[in-house]
């Protein structure tokens, strides 16, 4: 049963990620702590269906406030997927991007990206580190790995951020063989993804509840109350976080 074949997979590989990645993903959450804590914010960015992940914790119910989802529509599918396939590969638009979202010194620039090898994600990722940013990187370490970079440095993100957390996605990211079709088929990388993510936050807020900073987060506006709660964070980020 195709059902339970996809849930098994997915089960397997979110405890690969938890049993191997355990100590990045803590990293990860200390940086994320440290960079709130300074009044920044955590920048999260990928391009086609890895922006998903980016909206995943953006303006969200029970999720951080400073998250500045980079919804940058010239790379999502949103206007045309083979236009954005095209943009992952052009030299130049990382700096347009970082220019304005404001990705600055200290803050956290989380960028998603299985194969890791295309020059936009690669130039985001350096970039950043040069204006003083930290980049963590969530990618697909072996499936990245079994390919060359298109980056003229020859690298891939994992190779060029300062933390990264394998997600285990097989390569091709499709996960499950079916008799009589040549190609696997349903992908599992938005689910690890969206799990890496969101542990990684929750770390980060039970680090600063631990040292007695009230954490940011937001409170769903379909209970009651949860316009009025959330209408302090919305004065305080409007101006800042893009696309609030």
């Amino acid at each position: 049963m195709i059902i339970e074949m996809y849930f098994n997979k997915v089960m397997s590989l979110l405890k690969e990620v938890l049993d191997t990645q355990k100590e990045e993903m803590l990293k990860a959450a200390k940086l994320i702590k440290d960079a709130l804590k300074n009044d920044k914010l955590i920048h999260v960015y990928g391009t086609g269906h890895s922006q998903v992940l980016a909206v995943e914790v953006f303006y969200r119910a029970g999720g951080l406030v400073p998250v500045n989802a980079m919804l940058d529509l010239g790379s999502s599918i949103y206007t045309g997927a083979l236009k954005s396939t095209g943009i992952e590969r052009l030299y130049g638009y990382a700096k347009v991007l970082l220019d304005y979202y404001e990705v600055g010194r200290d803050d956290v620039l989380i960028i998603i990206s299985n194969s890791g090898r295309n020059p936009l994600i690669i130039d985001m990722a350096l970039e950043a580190r040069e204006r003083g940013a930290k980049v963590i990187a969530i990618t697909s370490v072996n499936y990245s790995s079994s390919l060359p970079s298109r980056h003229k440095s020859g690298k891939r993100l994992f190779e060029v951020a300062d933390i990264v957390i394998d997600n285990h996605v097989p390569t091709g990211d499709a996960a499950i063989e079916v008799e009589g079709i040549k190609t696997k088929m349903l992908p599992v990388s938005t689910i690890l993804c969206a799990a890496i993510l969101h542990s990684i936050i929750g770390e980060a807020v039970k680090m600063l509840a631990d040292e007695g900073v009230e954490p940011p987060i937001w409170l769903s506006a379909n209970v009651p109350g949860g316009d009025e709660f959330n209408k302090r964070y919305l004065r305080k980020y409007k101006f800042r976080i893009k696309h609030l």
